[in-house]
């Protein structure tokens, strides 16, 4: 792969400019970043002083047919009234190409932070989360991946056994303490829940607050199990999840219903997401943003803490998961 492109190296300000006019917009404002690591996001305005969010994919991560896929449940959720951004049909089509890259307009939105701490927040977004699933219930991806073992760990332990990132001295024992988490996980995913359309990437960050929560970001959307869109959102100690969890699912309960063996899949799926953001970051290190967001990941102290960190998450998977005190 050319690693101008792999970097966007080619993105240029005046490539940017001919692709919207491309598409019928031009801009009047100039072009303002946004915060994104595996794309390039840019916040504009047209002559009609019209805002708008253009997003650039990372070149060969995504085929157009996957793209089409976020592209097209993202049109699904509108179509239900369910708040997430969807993308704009632009010519006759929501996916573009310039350049050599992959484009897509979205209505620019804007809102407040979500507020991890406030139950409210928690309660309305576990009801739109149940609503979501709903629609993602009623067919799977095709093209688009299935969360499971070969993509979030095996492939990540051979491309960090191979990374330049991990000191010499320290590159045995990180590895073996990555094997010791990946061999603890693989008897804990089972495959005895059912796949479903996922937001995939359900965390704080990608929750708007417009008077009630707004989704943004599909780019990691994929087939899992329904917990995957819902453990990022607990946080603090085991009795506070416990607290949140029996919000957020009460909640979710009213559209859609949850099955309660999937919270054995919380630690599983942490340690997953611990291994292959590790391997995400390394694989996209000759991307200048990557080393100037992530500098510690060039530091040995930083491989000596996620050593411990996977022998530590080992001993969380041997501990009871999350469970719900029973109703009656």
């Amino acid at each position: 792969m050319n690693n101008s492109a792999f970097n966007f190296d080619t993105l240029s300000p005046d490539l940017i400019m001919d692709a919207l006019e491309g598409v019928g917009l031009r801009v009047d404002s100039g072009l303002t970043a946004l915060n994104s690591y595996e794309n390039r996001v840019y916040q504009f305005m047209d002559e009609a002083r019209q805002r708008y969010v253009v997003k650039f994919y990372r070149p060969e991560r995504w085929s157009a047919a996957q793209i089409g896929e976020e592209h097209q449940f993202a049109h699904d959720l509108a179509d239900a009234e369910i708040p997430a951004v969807a993308p704009l049909m632009l010519q006759g089509k929501t996916l573009h190409q310039y350049g050599g890259f992959f484009f897509t307009v979205f209505p620019s939105v804007g809102g407040r932070q979500y507020e991890i701490d406030n139950l409210d927040h928690l309660e309305w977004v576990g009801r739109f989360l149940g609503r979501i699933h709903q629609v993602g219930a009623e067919k799977r991806f095709v093209e688009r991946p299935t969360m499971g073992i070969d993509e979030y760990l095996t492939a990540p332990r051979t491309e960090l056994a191979s990374c330049n990132l991990v000191p010499k001295a320290q590159r045995a024992g990180f590895l073996a303490a990555t094997d010791k988490l990946i061999e603890a996980i693989k008897p804990r995913w089972h495959l005895d829940w059912q796949p479903l359309r996922l937001h995939g990437d359900c965390h704080p960050g990608n929750i708007l607050w417009r008077d009630g929560p707004l989704f943004v970001d599909l780019d990691d959307a994929r087939n899992g199990p329904a917990v995957q869109d819902l453990w990022m959102l607990l946080h603090g100690e085991r009795r506070d999840q416990l607290m949140q969890l029996d919000i957020l699912l009460e909640a979710y309960g009213e559209f859609a219903e949850f099955d309660q063996a999937e919270l054995a899949l919380i630690e599983p799926l942490r340690a997953m997401r611990m291994v292959y953001y590790l391997a995400w970051v390394a694989r996209r290190w000759q991307d200048p943003a990557f080393p100037r967001s992530f500098p510690w990941m060039a530091e040995s102290d930083f491989w000596l803490s996620q050593t411990a960190a996977f022998t530590e998450q080992v001993k969380l998977l041997q501990e009871p998961p999350l469970q719900l005190m029973p109703m009656y």
